[in-house]
């Protein structure tokens, strides 16, 4: 299956950004994954960021931003998540996993997501763990003219999760 990543550069503004960051900033605990049999939170060390949920429509800022993601992605606002803030620090990671659930409990709160949009606060310094440790001579010509070579601030991506997503009937 073909992966459909889709990039938005300058979809979010330093009031939202940072309204957002405001509101976290207190909040965050250590990240937790679901358990696959369960449903429940653990920890693990697949996922060892920091991170909160800022409840849907919390006021006119975040529920502007949730109306902006559903604009861009042409998916209904009602279907989104909460918008979950994650701060990672230098050697924090959350491995590679696919965004959907394999266990009844999640399956029944809202079913598989489709899409995740990711959205980018601040900027993210080369040197972070987030950036490739790869020179930029080892970078593509596509790579150095893209997000890849700068800054990652205010942008937002988006991508499926599902052969749903693709659907064309």
């Amino acid at each position: 299956m073909i992966c459909r990543a889709f990039v938005y550069e300058g979809f979010l503004t330093d009031e939202e950004c940072n309204h957002l960051i405001s509101i976290a900033k207190t909040e965050l605990k250590r990240s937790s994954v679901a358990d696959n049999v369960s449903g429940k939170s653990k920890l693990s060390q697949v996922r060892t960021s920091s991170g909160m949920f800022i409840s849907k429509a919390k006021d006119p800022i975040v529920s502007g931003i949730e109306e902006k993601i559903a604009m861009w992605t042409f998916l209904p606002k009602e279907n989104g998540e909460a918008i979950q803030v994650l701060r990672y620090e230098h050697g924090q990671k959350y491995d590679p996993h696919y965004d959907y659930f394999l266990d009844k409990v999640n399956v029944a709160r809202g079913g598989h997501r489709i899409a995740t949009v990711l959205m980018y606060l601040s900027d993210v310094a080369k040197e972070s763990p987030h950036h490739s440790s790869t020179s930029d001579d080892d970078l593509s010509e596509c790579a150095k003219k893209g997000i890849a070579g700068g800054s990652l601030q205010h942008i937002i991506i988006a991508f499926m999760n599902s052969a749903a997503a693709f659907s064309t009937t």
